[in-house]
């Protein structure tokens, strides 16, 4: 199941205005110790804490890769969560082990919705539970643009209205979009990549070629190639593109049959 962009949303589980995208270097052949530890002990003590914990992946092109994704509801929410978590128990007691698996945990972009109903819609995505054993076939398609500063409202602008429209396709679609949230970080024990101007679009997509396919269909539509070559000169460095397989207990993911 694909969560559409701008779905009407469940009360109980609002978009958050805040959100990191953080990714993890491992220590090798250590990403399915570091999972187990997180699915298992880490996201309910996280969540009680105040956050929502999105999505967390396995990077299906570099083997020693871990992303996630955790929301807030706002910057002064985002302080007092972590405070908590990380001043907490559940943290205490798992921190060495968790640590262990990790060469950095330092590369983390903060976000904030890049406009209106632009965040993610968790409504109808209920966490799979600590003993299910729940296989996920889909993917989750992350794409980094990097702009030059104060680009990213033209480009978000540009693309809500020219390439979103076309992002939906069967067994693919747009989840949400970000642009960098330039506030002051509120935990600095936590860094995060604060000098980036960034445009980051998500994707679900059933299966690693639905998405080659859908992608293949984007770039050969008329409305392509002329944001982009207009885009260009906004770019300063290549497009990120993260290709990820959710775990068992992701939010983000579809279920195979």
């Amino acid at each position: 199941m694909t969560l559409p962009l701008n779905a009407p949303s469940d009360p109980a589980v609002p978009a958050s205005p805040v959100v990191e995208l953080r990714q993890y270097t491992l220590k090798p052949g250590k990403r399915d110790t570091l999972i187990d530890i997180f699915d298992s002990r880490l996201i309910e003590g996280q969540e009680d804490a105040g956050m929502t914990i999105i999505g967390q992946f396995r990077d299906l092109d570099r083997p020693d890769m871990f992303v996630w994704m955790r929301g807030f509801d706002g910057m002064d929410a985002r302080k007092n969560a972590l405070a908590a978590f990380y001043g907490g128990p559940v943290w205490a007691a798992h921190s060495n082990a968790a640590n262990a698996a990790m060469i950095d945990s330092d590369d983390v972009l903060l976000l904030k919705p890049a406009w209106a109903g632009a965040g993610f819609d968790l409504s109808g995505t209920p966490r799979a539970g600590l003993t299910a054993n729940r296989l996920l076939s889909g993917i989750v398609v992350i794409q980094i643009h990097h702009l030059r500063p104060g680009a990213e409202t033209i480009f978000a602008n540009r693309f809500e209205a020219e390439i979103a429209p076309l992002m939906t396709a069967p067994g693919a679609r747009l989840l949400a979009a970000f642009v960098t949230e330039h506030a002051e970080n509120s935990f600095p024990r936590l860094p995060v990549r604060a000098s980036e101007n960034v445009f980051i679009s998500v994707t679900g997509c059933d299966s690693a070629e639905t998405y080659d396919g859908h992608e293949a269909t984007l770039v050969g539509s008329p409305a392509w190639q002329p944001f982009w070559q207009a885009a260009r000169q906004d770019l300063t460095r290549l497009t990120e593109t993260l290709r990820l397989s959710p775990t068992s207990r992701s939010r983000l993911g579809q279920q195979s049959a």
